[in-house]
């Protein structure tokens, strides 16, 4: 009797232990599970963000927005504090969690061989031989005066003037030079050798300003002086025949 009774307790305890162990591991489990989908806010794109955009336009266009911990990933914004100077690196697509690899700085931007273009204007090209851009010595970075030579009145006499000073260039293509057998200086030779081939010269300029460019790229002739920061500019004159020996 007393051998039933001790048996009989032994598995009551065991049955109380057993719950118990199992109770816990139940709420642990549960506790793992809610950390695994505990909320996080991170910004969310809503609405599509081209590359390069400013912080203003990505602020528009995202959104705080709660999600589980386990589908956040690495690098998620919380907040855009602190990222004024930086732009999208790529396209955004709406949907996607903002991650701070997509901010960069603009000039990381600019592609090789190129300065990038100033906060509200816009960069058109023209297609002009070597002697119209100083001889090809230019260089993104470097600042040119633009000359327009075109047909004027009836009479059709040429006028020269120089219409724009101090413009930006922010790209110089040309094809690539021929392999010369000469020992001089690559910079050397750069600078005495007669360059072959035209070359495409990209401007920053505003709207109107560029459609002027456009339209004497086509219809008359350009001419580029290479005009640094400090070169002196004089009162705009209109340039004929007449005025050539005064």
């Amino acid at each position: 009797m007393k051998t039933r009774l001790l048996g009989g307790i032994v598995a009551l305890v065991l049955a109380v232990v057993g719950s118990l162990l199992l109770v816990s591991y139940v709420q642990g489990a549960e506790a793992r599970a809610q950390k695994d989908l505990a909320p996080v806010e991170v910004l969310v794109v809503k609405n599509q963000v081209p590359e390069g955009a400013k912080l203003d336009q990505i602020k528009t266009a995202t959104q705080l927005k709660t999600l589980p911990a386990t589908s956040v990933p690495n690098g998620a914004l919380k907040s855009l504090d602190g990222l004024d100077s930086k732009v999208t690196s790529v396209a955004l697509m709406p949907g996607e969690v903002l991650l701070g690899n997509r901010l960069v700085d603009p000039d990381s931007l600019a592609a090789p061989g190129s300065v990038p273009v100033p906060e509200g204007m816009q960069e058109v090209s023209v297609q002009l031989d070597a002697q119209r851009v100083v001889g090809g010595r230019l260089a993104a970075g470097d600042t040119v005066g633009v000359v327009i030579m075109a047909e004027s009145g009836a009479d059709s006499d040429p006028t020269a003037r120089q219409v724009f000073h101090k413009v930006l260039v922010t790209s110089v293509q040309r094809a690539p030079a021929k392999a010369s057998s000469t020992t001089q200086d690559p910079a050397a030779q750069a600078n005495t050798q007669l360059p072959n081939g035209a070359f495409i010269v990209t401007f920053a300029r505003s709207d109107l300003d560029a459609a002027k460019i456009v339209f004497a790229a086509k219809y008359g002739d350009l001419w580029l002086t290479k005009e640094p920061a400090t070169a002196k500019v004089s009162a705009p004159v209109d340039i004929k025949k007449a005025e050539l020996f005064r």
